[in-house]
């Protein structure tokens, strides 16, 4: 299968229908290219007293876009599980005052085979995730670093 294969209006729809916090940030995926997972929220939902990017607002919208990816590489392949967060890490590096962008992709040093491999021979699977709001400038403003878990569905 390909990126193509799975819908993201879908992936989005389940997202906004089954997590009231993500319609509250008006939260959108814009891009899935089977190995990123770009999603976006405007800045006003998400602002915080000092008129930039509320902190609480950044690190749901990492950790989303992480559990995106992982959701969106499991539908790509035909898989029915259910991810969750097992822990993570967030650096806020510069505060946000423009409309938030995070890009989550594997770990360095993870990867795909490892964690499908563990999937089919236990029924779940961890893997490590990082995500970034990059500037404008290319260097991040907010990172996190996270492992989550998949586990098929009984």
């Amino acid at each position: 299968m390909t990126p193509n294969d799975i819908s993201l209006a879908d992936l989005e729809r389940f997202i906004l229908d089954g997590i009231p916090l993500a319609r509250a940030m008006a939260v959108s995926i814009d891009s899935f290219d089977g190995m990123r997972l770009v999603m976006t929220a405007p800045l006003l939902p998400n602002i915080n007293d000092k008129a930039c990017a509320f902190g609480g607002s950044i690190v749901a919208l990492m950790t989303l876009t992480c559990w995106a990816l992982v959701e969106a590489v499991l539908r790509q392949r035909g898989e029915d599980c259910d991810v969750f967060v097992a822990d993570s890490t967030v650096r806020y590096l510069d505060p946000i005052w423009a409309d938030l962008r995070a890009e989550a992709t594997l770990a360095p040093g993870a990867n795909w085979k490892g964690f499908f491999s563990m999937l089919k021979a236990r029924g779940r699977a961890r893997g490590d995730f990082t995500c970034v709001v990059p500037g404008a400038d290319g260097k991040p403003l907010a990172s996190l670093d996270a492992r989550f878990v998949a586990k098929r569905r009984a």
